[in-house]
């Protein structure tokens, strides 16, 4: 039978109907997973009724309803676990439970437990008062929007039904398990000393263990799990936290710096001297390396990342394929499996490395134990030699202005169609000619002699993400970045950037 729901955006705390009535705002559901404010946008029942409608949606789609769970380090990411397991065993699903795990240890776990599904309770590196599920059904992938969309309406409608059969099995041992896979025979030949960066979250609780089982001297930085998070958000991507682990690598003189989320999924990188190698030219530098070792191997990165992908001159040598697509962990992980892709980059610093490094799911601890990797078979070259060896080019951080979830994708397609309209006309964005307009995400606009800039809505926050690349100075990007954000203030609704350059 159904279970009735009646989906309210908002119940008062402390009243009955807080502990009886299922609260989960729709704007929640994004575009590959969910996410809301705790307790203001979803309470507890609310969690409940999503676990029961991921459990209907697996029986819809035939498949086995056996579902892997963990949780992040967060004060009260088990209670929303827990309400999530109560539903997904009304449901009849089988739930697995690792506890307290990384995302990407939670997608470990659905090869290593032989189960069909993940549902991670994580906040990533959203501040305190987020909470949300990464949410898969066909490991190695993710939920998309359309599989996002079905379990929308399931939840919504009141459409999850209630089954027999529900189990649950507590499982030991994954930590230790995972570990030894991502580390498996490797030692590294050369002295390598490591800064460990994880602002106080989950990573802490396993990235130094990883780093010094490959032979790596380990500086601790913030590794002790505290869900206060004393001193920044678990968010490598994020200029403040890059700026601290910069000066850890110059106060200990150590080798670079590896930095991760809040769940361990990305991969922030600051090399020995103190210069932040943004994930996507992490990722030529990767890609350079591994095409010597597998040439003509596709790569795909996301709109946000730089243009080397396509015209850097040793991975043309190599005979590597560019291929850019739509950023978010869901859409490139796809991506990567149906061309067959070696790897995937995306500039906010998830890597998505497929067989034979990897399977496929995006690996903080994975990408720095290939980064330890790739320094072994370079024993005479520092990081930072490798950064030089790349073209120069002058980017952006990702800049994200708020903007209204409910508004946002109304925004981007007004903007959208604002910048072909400037395209048609023939008019420039730092005084270089607009040449292509791509909308594959957002708008990406190809401007001549290689420099572009980017206006997407973000799937995960109330913002838009801006992100900008010149080939020739910083001059010229200022100047692009000035001309593209005069036209996203014709927007009243898009507000202050959280970070500029």
């Amino acid at each position: 039978m159904a279970l009735t729901t009646i989906p309210l955006t908002e119940v008062a705390e402390n009243t009955p109907e807080f502990l009886t009535v299922p609260m989960i705002r729709p704007t929640g559901f994004r575009e590959y997973d969910a996410r809301w404010r705790f307790p203001e946008q979803v309470n507890l029942m609310g969690i409940q009724a999503l676990g029961l409608g991921l459990a209907t949606q697996l029986h819809e789609m035939g498949l086995p309803p056996v579902v892997v769970v963990g949780n992040d380090y967060r004060s009260y990411s088990l209670s929303i676990k827990q309400a999530l397991i109560a539903g997904l065993m009304a449901g009849g699903a089988e739930v697995r439970d690792i506890g307290l795990a990384l995302s990407p240890m939670a997608y470990f776990a659905q090869f290593d437990l032989e189960a069909q599904a993940v549902a991670m309770v994580t906040a990533s590196h959203n501040p305190n008062g987020w909470t949300g599920v990464k949410i898969g059904c066909d490991r190695p992938l993710t939920h998309g929007p359309e599989e996002m969309a079905r379990l929308k309406q399931i939840v919504l409608e009141g459409l999850g039904q209630l089954r027999e059969g529900g189990r649950y099995l507590p499982c030991e041992g994954v930590r230790e398990r995972y570990i030894d896979d991502l580390v498996g025979d490797f030692r590294l030949s050369r002295p390598l000393r490591v800064v460990c960066a994880c602002g106080n979250g989950t990573a802490g609780w396993v990235a130094p263990e990883v780093l010094r089982r490959i032979g790596a001297e380990v500086v601790e930085l913030h590794c002790r799990p505290d869900y206060t998070f004393p001193h920044y958000n678990a968010n490598p991507e994020a200029m403040e936290m890059l700026h601290d682990m910069a000066r850890a690598v110059a106060g200990s003189g150590a080798d670079l710096a590896l930095g991760f989320d809040g769940d361990g999924d990305r991969c922030g990188v600051v090399d020995n001297e103190g210069e932040e190698i943004f994930a996507d030219k992490m990722g030529v530098i990767l890609a350079r390396d591994l095409v010597k070792l597998h040439p003509g191997a596709t790569f795909v990165a996301d709109v946000k990342s730089t243009g080397l992908f396509a015209s850097d001159p040793e991975l043309v040598a190599g005979g590597a394929k560019a291929d850019y697509w739509k950023t978010g962990h869901s859409h490139m992980k796809r991506r990567v499996k149906a061309l067959g892709a070696l790897a995937g980059f995306e500039k906010s610093g998830h890597y998505f490395l497929a067989p034979p490094i990897g399977r496929g799911y995006d690996c903080g601890l994975r990408v720095a134990v290939e980064i330890a990797r790739l320094m072994d078979r370079n024993p005479a070259a520092s990081l930072a030699d490798l950064r030089r060896a790349l073209p120069v080019t002058f980017a952006t951080p990702t800049m994200s202005p708020t903007c209204p979830d409910e508004e946002k994708y109304a925004v981007i397609g007004r903007l959208v169609a604002r910048l072909e309209a400037m395209a048609a006309e023939g008019a420039r964005l730092g005084g270089r000619a607009i040449e292509d307009v791509v909308t594959v995400n957002g708008a990406r606009v190809m401007l001549e002699g290689g420099a572009w800039a980017l206006v997407r809505a973000s799937s995960n926050t109330p913002n838009l993400v801006v992100v900008c690349e010149s080939p020739a100075s910083e001059a010229e990007l200022r100047a692009i970045f000035a001309d593209l954000d005069a036209v996203i203030r014709e927007e009243p609704s898009v507000g202050a950037y959280d970070q500029t350059f």
